[in-house]
């Protein structure tokens, strides 16, 4: 079943966009052979959409980022979904709840060795002791770049107590403070989980922007066609590394999936500067919509998107109580267990 989330409360094209890209992975899914259903959640209460299914014979694909209407839910509906008996793709509740804490976030890379761009978590008045320019405004407890534009890149006192007021005020919560790493920029794809597997990076090529605060993946960058930056940032996959940076990429990479814990797939955002990789983001549950990174960077491993699609499936029927013997008696017979379906 191909579950996701929709707010009514969104403009008319986030609401489309979301169900198209949506409808994509169902038909794409029938198209590999597998039974399924679609099920928008467009309230809080997920118990109504889950009674009807039979968590014996049901895996959940789990595209959910909220629960409608009440705000940093994206755990609470792995939650319910676990509590539920349910089998589904992606990460585990506390993962996700972990990756929402930027600040608890850099602290466990540093502690692993880990680079990460310098920050804290200010008030406008602590701002002041803040020397570090140009630096990036940042709320302290989402995904997305939700609220990055511009001018959250800032290059004085004045104007970052300015963005740390419009953090706390738009989105209720403190803002991050960081070294504003004005360098190459990386979406790197991982998946598989016994033996995780690094997809080809792709770079988020900045050429055509000349001002340092441009050089970013804003909010509109990525869900707003039409937008300068939606329109004039390329994405370079496989990105253009040498050796020596692929395997330091991967290296970082792999290291942070394991410590994490991470399962079936996520998405790490690096920045290069001065020859050292820095981390920016970890992002559990990361968007696989035909046009992401993700996606294509699967598409380079030969992946169609539908078999991109059955193989995440495929990671999350290895943990289902009854679907995993199956595979497993397939695969023992030297059968295709992408046929257990």
């Amino acid at each position: 079943m191909v579950l996701y989330d929709l707010d009514p409360e969104w403009d008319s094209f986030d609401i489309n966009d979301v169900r198209h890209s949506n409808s994509m992975v169902y038909e794409s899914l029938k198209e590999e052979g597998i039974r399924v259903f679609i099920e928008e959640l467009n309230d809080p209460h997920l118990d109504r959409i889950l009674k009807y299914y039979n968590p014996a014979d049901t895996i959940i694909f789990n595209l959910c980022e909220t629960l409608p209407g009440i705000a940093g839910s994206e755990k609470r509906v792995a939650e319910i979904i676990e509590n539920r008996g349910f089998t589904y793709t992606g990460n585990t509740p506390g993962l996700i709840d972990l990756s929402y804490d930027k600040l608890r976030i850099k602290e466990i890379l540093v502690s692993l060795g880990i680079k990460v761009p310098r920050g804290a978590v200010l008030t406008p008045e602590e701002a002041e002791q803040w020397n570090l320019f140009p630096a990036i405004v940042k709320p302290s407890f989402e995904h997305c770049s939700l609220s990055i534009t511009e001018k959250s890149v800032v290059y004085d006192t004045a104007s970052l107590q300015e963005q740390i007021l419009h953090v706390n005020n738009l989105l209720k919560q403190p803002a991050m403070v960081e070294d504003f790493i004005d360098g190459r920029e990386f979406h790197v794809s991982v998946w598989n989980n016994e033996i995780p597997e690094m997809l080809p990076p792709a770079e988020m090529d900045f050429s055509a922007f000349s001002e340092a605060r441009e050089r970013l993946c804003t909010y509109d960058s990525k869900f707003r066609p039409g937008s300068l930056h939606y329109e004039k940032i390329e994405t370079l996959i496989p990105a253009p590394l040498n050796e020596k940076e692929l395997a330091k990429l991967e290296k970082a990479v792999m290291k942070t999936w394991r410590e994490f814990g991470c399962r079936d797939y996520a998405r790490f955002d690096f920045r290069l500067r001065d020859d050292n990789f820095f981390l920016l983001d970890i992002n559990p549950n990361n968007d696989i919509s035909a046009d992401t990174s993700f996606a294509l960077a699967a598409e380079m491993k030969n992946y169609s998107y539908a078999r991109m699609l059955k193989r995440i499936v495929m990671m999350a029927a290895e943990r289902h109580p009854f679907m995993a013997g199956k595979i497993r008696e397939k695969a023992g017979a030297g059968q295709d267990a992408e046929n257990s379906f």
